[in-house]
């Protein structure tokens, strides 16, 4: 029978997902079948998965660290953020709803059926799942009907390791403020805690290791210090995103507020002869940007009203002017047209409203969405492309008569009479060596030897020696549970 163990965190962002990736990639490596799993995300950074759904970002690279093509049974609760207090609710990689956060709070109880048959569907598969929380198990106050932390590990049964974030300070309270918070039920399945993002010298926190173990009674598994490959691995949350690089060509992209799907600015950030600056809210667009990159919005319609807010608008529009190149990726694509409908009101009142109208385009939103992988050539270079598509509306217009991309033998994207302002829906492109290497050749960058899908992978061997190395890895796999068999139908 397979084994299973969740990776919860004393707090949000304390690295859960870094170190379920890197136990992945540990294990896989003594030759055991592993998967991952998350019963519930909040994330407008998805992957679209084989079986032709999406999950968060964060279980795509758990897959990846598997060796396995991701599935949505690795996530079957998706939170999509569209409004400050409402998300869209997907269910094993489809959309089933768009509710506020109290309507959610009364629905998450129901979709425990759902979560549960995800979880077997994939233990039935492996050696081993491991499993990632979300949030913390001390908010009390959201443990009615919990699908993500100690609701899921009650219902499926299963041993809980609890991270606490040392570099945010007051590790101690988090993990003693923990235990004491918890049910007594909850607290009984944490079999053991460690600490991650330690800097200095791990052995001067010994005695604080002991002081949580007389508190808590919880196995000590170790002190994980600070990765600093992090970076170089995709990001899930929109709160970690930055800029990253020092080269001499300067890509801008606008940090809109609805943010999604930002892995095409991973592979940019690597390059040796860029650098990418995240420009937010209240500051202006450089100037000196060889490039401004428009990403992928969750609300194209307000994250257009709110880019014109910051006075982004006229900065696109002033660096058009100057002779310089514009590109934008699905709902970056949506906002450079001259028109987006939204005749049924997908994305707020029914109506339309102006683009920024450097592309010769309109679009129209439509309640079907696209979910796809795709491969394909840029046009100009012949160079092969590979990446997905994830979004509502269709765009068309006489710009969309110049394509720059063929994918799956079909044009795609749009282009601008001068040249200078291209879009298309296809996400992931830059992650195509060949073709980031000719895209960046057009503006004068250097071409560099970067093939990103090896450093990738050099990443997770080496946060999988990271984890080897300062975790007591074997003490994890006895900690683990054998999975207990569904109940009957």
């Amino acid at each position: 029978m397979a084994k299973s163990i969740m990776i919860q965190g004393a707090g949000s962002n304390v690295g859960k997902s870094m170190i379920v990736a890197g136990l992945c990639r540990a294990f896989v490596r003594r030759g055991l079948k592993v998967l991952p799993f998350k019963p519930q995300n909040m994330s407008n950074n998805a992957a679209v998965t084989a079986d032709g759904g999406e999950i968060g970002r964060a279980q795509a690279l758990q897959a990846r660290a598997c060796n396995v093509q991701a599935h949505t049974d690795m996530n079957p609760v998706l939170l999509k953020p569209e409004t400050e207090t409402g998300a869209q609710v997907v269910v094993q990689g489809n959309r089933v709803a768009t509710v506020k956060a109290r309507e959610y709070g009364k629905m998450k109880s129901t979709l425990m059926p759902k979560v549960l048959d995800s979880f077997h569907r994939l233990a039935a598969h492996c050696d081993i799942v491991l499993v990632e929380g979300a949030g913390s198990p001390a908010e009390v106050n959201l443990r009615e009907g919990d699908i993500a932390n100690m609701g899921f590990a009650r219902a499926a049964e299963i041993p809980v390791l609890l991270t606490g974030d040392i570099d945010r300070g007051g590790v101690l309270a988090q993990l003693v403020g923990t235990h004491v918070l918890m049910e007594p039920e909850d607290d009984a399945l944490i079999k053991g805690f460690l600490i991650n993002k330690f800097r200095g010298d791990v052995s001067l926190f010994d005695e604080g290791l002991q002081v949580a173990v007389e508190h808590t009674g919880w196995h000590a598994l170790g002190v994980l210090p600070w990765f600093a490959d992090a970076g170089k691995l995709p990001a899930e949350d929109a709160t970690d995103l930055g800029g990253g690089g020092n080269g001499a060509f300067k890509i801008a992209v606008p940090r809109l507020s609805r943010i999604a799907n930002f892995d095409d600015l991973d592979p940019l950030k690597l390059e040796p002869g860029v650098s990418v600056v995240m420009v937010q809210p209240g500051e202006r667009i450089p100037a000196d940007a060889g490039l401004i990159l428009i990403p992928g919005s969750k609300s194209t319609i307000g994250d257009l009203a709110f880019l014109s807010a910051q006075g982004w608008d006229a900065d696109i529009l002033s660096h058009v002017e100057r002779g310089k190149p514009v590109l934008g990726i699905c709902g970056g694509y949506q906002m450079l047209g001259s028109v987006i409908k939204d005749p049924e009101g997908i994305e707020g009142p029914a109506g339309q409203v102006q683009g920024l109208g450097l592309l010769e385009v309109e679009t129209t939103m439509t309640p079907q969405k696209t979910l796809t992988e795709v491969d394909g050539v840029e046009l100009a270079s012949g160079a092969a492309v590979e990446g997905y598509e994830i979004h509502i509306g269709r765009t068309q217009g006489p710009d969309c008569l110049r394509p720059w991309l063929q994918i799956e033998g079909v044009d795609e994207g749009a282009t601008s009479k001068n040249g200078l302002v291209q879009g298309c829906y296809v996400h992931g492109v830059f992650a195509s060596d060949a073709f980031r290497s000719a895209y960046l050749s057009r503006l004068g960058v250097e071409p560099s030897d970067l093939v990103f899908d090896d450093l990738i992978d050099e990443t997770l061997d080496a946060l999988a020696d990271h984890i080897e190395e300062h975790l007591d890895v074997e003490m994890i796999w006895a900690l683990a549970a054998e999975v207990a068999p569904p109940p009957a139908a």
